[in-house]
């Protein structure tokens, strides 16, 4: 998130606990950051986390998306996306009432176009605000504009986001509310933004409202413990909050803690869902793989972290690029870090299972993950009636709970195809999380599935395949048929 973070290495403002990564113990593990590179060819960060239900996501800036690797690096990598800057009050409201959506909605508009979630940040911040919110004396003033703020930026993408960070970044490192034109007009309390809470809840009753800030991974630090005990407050009283993003910016100065899991599943007991929304290291090599391959182990450890999200897709688009702290190089090229992250998803020589331009390969081995136990299922197929494309169903792995699918979608004509459509009949109690490389109408019931606009040209007898995870049994298979126009 483009901003004065306080400098990231700065003792001042990153109270951490110092660390020296290597072999640890928090995890009972030693970070391993080799894998199998040609035997995992067709893996991707998104798929990897699918396979234990969760996201792997990304800050997407505007400008870049008419860039072809950055595009590209997007549609085969990641399941969520969130607005870089664009979404943030001094872009979608720089003068009052005078609203600006053009970027957010182009961003919008991929994610639909990809087939993947995608997230809101922020609504009520300190920082990239416009002079006008600043200037407001009132506090009856102030506490109308920013309802009124979160009002209809929700509303607007209301059904089109899933998630929204309401407030960041609101607690000084020394647990205090921070100073800002809120706490000094609404209270240095936690009253403001349990208004913009509510406000949130009733504005998108369906989505996820969180809280986001740097600096509180350590269970020790003092900010850690302020939000701690907001959160807390606010689940006993009924206020809305469904999510606590960590931002997980780490240094090879400061280093993913040592106590980060205590911390995160402290919070999740709270009855919230946890995520990596920023996540990114700087450094290069080994030291900066380990500590993505232990943030990545950590959020594996917590059932109730749901995804990771790192701040941008290259170091270039990075805010803190000259750090070089993402997991693709500017060139986008895959670095050390990327490659420790997979290992994390896909542990073992295996080639997993993952969203292709294939046809169906055997299913591999299903290996054990922290969230759930997985167990080896056969191989499971329904095919739609005969015509000018068919579609393929295949499980890919189940657990109590939820499982894993993909579906084929063959040409069966001579002549090339430039659209299909998948019906996707889901049974009684099952309903989808997540699904790429296609674009559905509904969660549940029957789904209607769109190609992307990457994989809708099919040449004559030529395959594809979209993926998806699930809730619910696995069993009866879902019903699948294929149209074209």
């Amino acid at each position: 998130m483009p901003r004065h973070l306080g400098s990231p290495g700065n003792p001042s403002s990153r109270l951490r606990t110092l660390l020296v990564l290597g072999a640890v113990g928090l995890l009972g593990v030693t970070l391993a950051v080799t894998i199998n590179t040609s035997a995992n060819a067709a893996a991707s960060l998104g798929a990897g986390a699918a396979m234990s239900g969760r996201f792997f996501g990304t800050a997407v800036g505007a400008t870049n998306l008419n860039d072809s690797t950055y595009s590209s690096l997007l549609a085969t990598e990641f399941t969520m996306v969130t607005p870089d800057n664009e979404l943030k009050w001094e872009f979608t409201e720089p003068s009052r009432n005078q609203y600006y959506f053009v970027k957010a909605d182009a961003i919008a508009a991929r994610a639909a176009a990809l087939g993947v979630p995608m997230r809101g940040r922020v609504l009520v911040w300190h920082s990239q605000l416009p002079a006008w919110v600043n200037a407001i004396a009132s506090p009856t003033e102030l506490a109308t504009a920013m309802q009124n703020h979160i009002n209809i930026v929700m509303g607007r993408y209301k059904g089109r986001i899933n998630a929204w960070e309401v407030v960041n970044e609101a607690f000084a490192d020394n647990g205090s509310v921070r100073t800002s034109v809120f706490s000094a007009r609404l209270g240095s309390n936690t009253s403001w933004i349990e208004t913009a809470f509510r406000t949130a809840r009733a504005a998108d009753p369906a989505a996820k409202l969180c809280y986001a800030d740097y600096n509180i991974e350590s269970w020790d630090n003092p900010k850690t413990q302020a939000v701690y005990a907001m959160v807390r407050d606010f689940k006993t009283r009924g206020v809305p909050i469904d999510c606590v993003g960590f931002q997980a910016h780490f240094t090879a100065t400061w280093p993913v803690p040592s106590s980060f899991q205590t911390t995160m599943q402290s919070f999740a007991a709270l009855g919230v869902d946890v995520q990596l929304t920023e996540l990114d290291v700087e450094g290069t090599g080994a030291a900066q793989a380990n500590s993505y391959s232990t943030a990545v182990a950590v959020c594996l450890a917590v059932s109730h972290c749901t995804g990771i999200s790192v701040s941008q897709i290259r170091d270039s688009d990075s805010f803190r690029g000259g750090a070089t702290p993402l997991l693709f190089d500017r060139y986008g090229a895959k670095k050390p870090a990327y490659d420790a992250v997979l290992a994390r998803f896909y542990p073992g020589p295996v080639t997993p299972p993952v969203p292709s331009t294939s046809a169906p390969v055997t299913s591999p081995p299903v290996t054990s993950s922290p969230l759930v136990t997985t167990r080896q299922v056969p191989t499971t197929s329904a095919s739609g009636q005969p015509g000018a494309c068919t579609a393929t169903y295949r499980l890919v792995s189940a657990w109590q709970g939820g499982f894993q699918a993909e579906v084929t979608i063959r040409n069966n004509s001579a002549t090339t195809i430039y659209s299909w459509t998948a019906s996707l009949g889901l049974r009684s109690g099952q309903s989808t999380n997540n699904l790429w490389n296609g674009v559905p109408g509904a969660t549940s019931g029957t789904i209607a599935v769109r190609n992307a606009p990457h994989n809708g040209t099919l040449a004559g007898s030529g395959t594809t395949s979209f993926g998806f995870v699930a809730s619910g049994p696995s069993t009866p298979a879902p019903t699948v048929s294929c149209s074209t126009p």
